[in-house]
């Protein structure tokens, strides 16, 4: 498997020493990051990633001796960087604290979400970091969203592509003086999503509603939006979102679900533990279960197949998370 062989290349690079190894970047570097220029003296030593996307591409390229502590994880991390992943410090799977992070004397911060690094975030502002001399990174992913004061993940009128996601990659690997292995990466993505696209034809008729979590039954459920990354995991397999609105994380009452009446329900499994209907066994016994919500089509017909959590959040999830669910379909009688 390439991403295999990837990480071979990664875990072999960084027998060489820092200097080496930095070689393929002409430092000092700029760059442009969400309406910010961002200056790198150097490649970072003591890197603390803001949530699971951030962290495992920092892992996936081969950076794990560079990475002091992670933070913000819906799910476990991919098996592939699992072992890498052991030897670094893990701050919370929830929201860290500005002082929990400090307390690793980062000299780079990366996140993935605006809620983990931006104006009204639930840790820091970028100029917290920026006032103490630490150069930060925000995914351009979380900066391609519109923000109000109502929602906090923002809203696209445009489908989120993997095109984000490859900026993101080349950066860090440029960031870190490893372009090479960000290539390597972008391109084994790129023939994995056409892999995807070859064996899915487009039917209009297939639709898929994409449930994250809920605090309980009686409550609005979090759902992928139509224009986030769970509309392009429909789109990638040939169908919707059954959700239309352009906020990436609406909450919608279950009346709301039943009126979409999707084709396939795709449950999220979510590790963190924080509510009950967070795992997916319970997600599909809520479904079964209720009188009226297993009257759905979808749920009659059994056509409900489990997803990564972390896969509705723009990452390299997404992409595994369309694999997922692409070999969950192969065994639907769908029409």
């Amino acid at each position: 498997m390439r991403l295999k062989l990837i990480l071979a290349l990664g875990s072999a690079a960084l027998a060489f020493s820092s200097l080496a190894s930095q070689a393929e970047t002409d430092y000092p570097l700029t760059i442009e990051n969400c309406g910010q220029t961002v200056t790198f003296e150097q490649a970072p030593q003591n890197a603390v990633a803001l949530g699971q996307n951030s962290a495992e591409i920092m892992l996936l390229l081969g950076l794990s001796d560079q990475m002091a502590a992670t933070a913000f994880w819906p799910n476990a991390v991919l098996p592939e960087v699992a072992q890498a992943n052991s030897g670094i410090d893990l701050l919370t799977v929830e929201f860290p604290s500005l002082e929990s992070v400090l307390s690793k004397q980062p000299d780079f911060v990366a996140a993935m979400l605006t809620t983990l690094l931006g104006p009204d975030s639930k840790v820091a502002k970028r100029s917290d970091f920026e006032d103490l001399g630490i150069p930060t990174y925000l995914s351009p992913s979380a900066c391609s969203t519109t923000l109000d004061a109502n929602d906090a993940y923002g809203s696209r009128d445009a489908l989120w592509s993997m095109d984000l996601l490859y900026k993101e990659i080349k950066d860090l690997s440029q960031i870190f003086g490893v372009p090479e292995r960000g290539q390597a990466l972008i391109e084994d993505f790129k023939a994995r999503e056409a892999a995807l696209r070859t064996q899915f034809s487009e039917n209009e008729d297939l639709t898929f509603l994409f449930w994250f979590s809920s605090p309980s039954p009686a409550d609005d459920a979090y759902l992928g939006g139509g224009n986030g990354p769970s509309g392009y995991i429909a789109d990638v397999l040939g169908g919707s979102n059954a959700i239309t609105t352009e906020a990436d994380w609406p909450a919608v009452g279950w009346e709301g679900i039943m009126a979409a009446d999707p084709t396939v329900f795709v449950v999220a499994q979510v590790d963190r533990n924080r509510w009950d209907l967070d795992t997916a066994d319970n997600k599909i016994d809520f479904l079964k279960s209720d009188p009226t919500v297993s009257q759905m089509e979808a749920v009659r017909n059994g056509r409900i197949v489990v997803m990564s959590g972390a896969a509705m959040n723009p990452s390299i999830r997404t992409l595994y998370g369309a694999e997922q669910v692409a070999e969950q379909l192969k065994a639907l009688d769908l029409p």
